[in-house]
């Protein structure tokens, strides 16, 4: 390893001691945390940025920032932090081209992403991402947990009745969720085929009870599509990774040219790139990123377990219908049992005050994006851009513990557990939930005293902007929030049940205010095609203020809210000035 080229500055006046950190590329940021934090643990400086060399860093683990880096600047003008692998050797067979994929670590790597030429690829599948063309379920057997489907559907991945591909896998919208089931067998029976699925998410897709799939009687099927088999690599873009022969096989778009190295492929080795990680007694505090893209991550949990979620990409880890029902006070009866869990992020914190974002992009990402988990006070996240994610973009809070059934009130005894004054403002949303169409763009839970804030989203598959957690009235953390001026448009590109703006829970002091809501998608496979709103305050809402919010017309729900709730001028009379102010502040 290269020695880091150190530059210490003498700030006069202050006597202050502060420390540049040069990385160039193919050397250590985590060697350079670690020194940064040794120059101070010393008396060597008082603070110290790390400074990136503008391309690509590529990482194979995440970088672990601690209590011990609190302090920390980390800048990088055109930096780019990549948990990738690229691919430079290609050999032409026919119409695809094929890579050996090595062992990464020691071990065979799987993967769920290709980016080609900094452009998402297409993970092989049925219907060459014209999702009109989608197949249609045709029933639902929950008892003996077989789904049947048109024999139309499965024709290239069959042989003699049984998977040409090991590692197939469905994706089935149902309402406002999409689950990722992997196939154990295929059964055709005249026209029809009974699919089954491995466990665990075989267990939880046929017991949970919502969101459900659509059957033909309700008038809009579920649709579904089929994907991670070579079988269906017919159109240009699709790529498959053969895990058992450690290849991979693209077909070139027809502008990415020929040869052994024609085009410049990442394909993604790691989840996070990032974790922040204090105690409530010992936080992490004060650490900025200034101009870094954050790129080039999965999550594998799919591939491995499947994917079930309830709600905003949180997937079940155990749900069941509840016989008789739960009576609750202040509340109506429960009818669902539910324990969840959260995919990886990019950059994921926990236990931190004021870890602040400026001038950063998170993209080409196959979790999520930037992540307050819990314990988090203050932090913004101001002039970022987050683009190509597969989940959510920004997510910030509990989704309830996995130890707390997810309809119970969260309102912990020790109140450091709850993140509160975070802070999301000026960034753009696109191109989010681009594989996970339930997931939404910005993501807050249990939260306290956010402000969201004239950021611009469009292009996302569900909701825009989801604030608050738990389908319950009670009293909990939650508290003072604020959804102010923001631009959301062609939202609901794939889900419906959905909102601009959704709000969830008890949440006194919360205000949505001067918002523009405008141009939802119109996909025709929808569940429900009118059940789609501008602004939705779902089940507990309470306490929250909605006014001058601009929208085209009045179509807002108000479901199984509880007290306090005021709504104010919401619709096409809102002014035009609140109108011009909504969105990205340009500087």
């Amino acid at each position: 390893m290269k020695q880091l080229f150190l530059i210490l500055a003498i700030l006069f006046g202050l006597n202050l001691q502060a420390a540049d950190i040069h990385v160039a590329l193919g050397q250590s940021i985590s060697d350079a945390v670690r020194q940064a934090r040794e120059m101070v643990r010393k008396g060597e400086a008082t603070s110290v940025t790390i400074r990136l060399e503008s391309g690509i860093h590529h990482i194979t683990e995440a970088i672990i920032l601690r209590p011990e880096d609190s302090g920390l600047t980390i800048e990088g003008d055109g930096a780019i932090i990549s948990g990738g692998m690229s691919i430079n050797v290609w050999n032409k067979q026919g119409q695809l081209y094929v890579a050996d994929i090595p062992d990464f670590n020691g071990r065979p790597i799987d993967f769920r992403q290709l980016w080609v030429n900094q452009e998402k690829a297409i993970r092989a599948n049925n219907v060459n991402e014209n999702w009109e063309s989608m197949h249609r379920i045709l029933t639902y057997d929950k008892q003996e947990k077989v789904l049947w489907i048109p024999k139309a559907a499965v024709g290239k991945v069959l042989k003699k009745n049984s998977l040409k591909s090991p590692y197939l896998e469905m994706v089935l919208h149902q309402m406002w969720c999409v689950s990722n089931l992997r196939i154990k067998s295929l059964d055709v029976q005249g026209d029809s085929v009974a699919v089954t699925f491995h466990d665990p998410e075989s267990k939880l897709q046929f017991e949970h009870p919502w969101p459900s799939p659509m059957t033909p009687n309700t008038g809009h099927p579920s649709p579904f599509y089929l994907t991670n088999s070579k079988e269906l690599m017919d159109w240009p873009g699709e790529w498959y990774h053969d895990i058992l022969t450690h290849k991979l096989y693209y077909y070139p778009r027809d502008r990415e040219g020929v040869g052994r190295e024609a085009f410049a492929a990442v394909y993604p080795v790691i989840p996070t790139l990032f974790e922040v990680v204090g105690t409530a007694e010992h936080p992490v505090r004060n650490i900025t990123f200034k101009g870094i893209t954050f790129s080039h991550t999965t999550w594998m949990r799919p591939s491995e377990k499947g994917h079930v979620p309830l709600q905003a990409g949180m997937y079940l880890t155990e749900a069941y219908k509840l016989r008789p029902q739960i009576d609750r006070p202040n509340n109506h009866k429960l009818d669902n049992q539910g324990w969840l869990g959260r995919a990886d992020a990019a950059v994921e914190l926990r236990y931190t005050e004021n870890i602040n974002f400026k001038n950063c992009r998170f993209e080409h990402l196959g979790g999520s994006g930037l992540d307050y988990v819990v314990g988090c006070r203050g932090g913004i996240v101001t002039q970022c851009t987050f683009a190509d994610i597969a989940m959510n973009g920004y997510v910030c809070g509990s989704f309830s513990p996995e130890g707390l059934e997810t309809h119970l009130p969260y309102n912990p005894t020790d109140f450091r557990e709850v993140c509160t004054r975070q802070e999301v403002s000026n960034c753009e949303f696109s191109d989010i939930s681009n594989e996970d169409w339930g997931c939404v763009a910005i993501a807050a839970g249990y939260v306290s005293n956010i402000n969201i804030e004239h950021n611009t989203i469009h292009d996302v598959s569900y909701t825009g902007i989801s604030l608050g957690w738990g389908w319950n009235r009670d009293l909990v953390c939650m508290k003072d929030n604020k959804v102010h001026a923001n631009l959301i448009y062609n939202y609901a590109q794939h889900m419906y049940d959905c909102a601009g703006i959704y709000t969830l829970g008890n949440q006194p002091g919360t205000i949505v205010s001067e918002n523009v809501v405008r141009d939802i998608a119109k996909p025709s496979y929808v569940h429900d095609p009118n059940h789609w709103f501008y602004l939705y305050t779902d089940e507990g809402s309470s306490n929250i203020t909605v006014r001058d919010n601009w929208t085209p017309g009045d179509k807002f729900l108000q479901n199984a809210n509880g007290p306090g709730n005021v709504w104010e001028n919401n619709g096409p009379q809102v002014s035009d000035d609140i109108k011009r102010r909504a969105g990205i502040i340009r500087y």
